[in-house]
């Protein structure tokens, strides 16, 4: 008995060691560029841009492979300030500055397919098969992913409540 925790000590060890060499030596390193710029997008991962998360979007923008008006929930403010970063110029007439909106279920119309349940990258949608479904707003990031696949088009994309938790002060309207 006592020889197997000596063993298994020496093991757990060793292994350690080999584990804390790997990470000294194979270390990939990361454009601190890379890191700037994921540091300015949302991190909501909404998969908007046609990349799977924000992190993958940033290396694509920092090496050139990607446009920096990317990200719809960053609108025009984001791309000004990556293409300040990057020391780019931009065409902003493409890019839309819209109201963040939450998709809102309507319980009538409703069947209960899942479909929405699949597609929603937060989980922000309470429900379960052949259950009428509903939004949680909160973990709601409005990527119109669950609006694009209801079959009964019960799914509406509204303007969020706003509520002490997330409001914020109106910018100044220019005179």
């Amino acid at each position: 008995m006592i020889a197997a925790i000596f063993i298994l000590t020496g093991l757990g060890l060793g292994l350690g060691a080999l584990l804390g060499l790997a990470a000294r030596f194979l270390k990939v390193e990361e454009s601190p560029l890379t890191n700037q710029v994921e540091s300015l997008l949302p991190g909501s991962q909404c998969g908007q841009c046609g990349f799977p998360g924000c992190a993958p979007a940033a290396a694509a923008v920092a090496n050139g492979e990607a446009p920096v008006t990317l990200c719809p929930p960053g609108g025009r403010t984001l791309a000004e300030s990556l293409a300040t970063l990057l020391g780019v110029s931009i065409d902003l007439s493409a890019v839309e500055d819209k109201e963040p909106m939450i998709a809102h279920i309507h319980e009538r119309l409703c069947i209960g397919c899942t479909k929405c349940l699949k597609r929603c990258p937060t989980d922000a949608i309470i429900g379960a098969n052949d259950q009428i479904h509903s939004i949680f707003e909160d973990a709601c990031i409005g990527c119109e992913k669950c609006w694009e696949v209801c079959p009964t088009e019960c799914i509406e994309m509204r303007p969020g409540t706003s509520s002490i938790q997330n409001w914020v002060w109106p910018a100044p309207q220019a005179a």
